[in-house]
């Protein structure tokens, strides 16, 4: 599948994969934003994406920025409609109590990956069906 990005800077980097077989394309951003403690800012890309119809792109935090700097998505993944033809912004928080930390243009801050999606349709019912786990939620499995 061919994965349409159109650059709306001149800057813009086109993503790749570190890898080939990687899920993640990376997304490099286009501006110089300076993230204190504690503090959160939209990143801009450059870039316009074309997901097809029948999936959805997920933006994702990288694992490196994360374990190195504290660096991660606030809205991680962040959801990319097949319908969206807007620039691909990256909502970056410094979780870092005490460092700083400075986006270059040209940087890797993201990883776009595309999934099919299944338009389920809602309906309402009277009752579920059953299941083994039933209503036990968070921590359930934890022994």
């Amino acid at each position: 599948m061919e994965l349409a990005f159109r650059k709306l800077r001149d800057d813009a980097v086109v993503p790749t994969r570190a890898y080939d077989g990687d899920a993640g394309l990376d997304l490099a951003s286009c501006e110089r934003v300076l993230l204190g403690p504690g503090e959160r800012a939209t990143v801009g890309t450059g870039l316009a994406v074309a997901v097809p119809e029948g999936y959805a792109g997920f933006v994702q935090p990288r694992s490196g920025l994360a374990s190195r700097h504290g660096i991660t998505i606030v809205n991680a993944p962040g959801l990319v409609d097949a319908g969206y033809r807007g620039e691909l912004r990256v909502v970056l928080l410094n979780t870092d109590a005490s460092e700083a930390f400075e986006v270059e243009p040209g940087m890797r801050i993201a990883q776009l990956v595309v999934v099919p999606i299944v338009g389920a349709e809602p309906i309402e019912v009277e009752e579920l069906p059953g299941s083994e786990r039933g209503v036990r939620g968070f921590g359930s499995s934890a022994h």
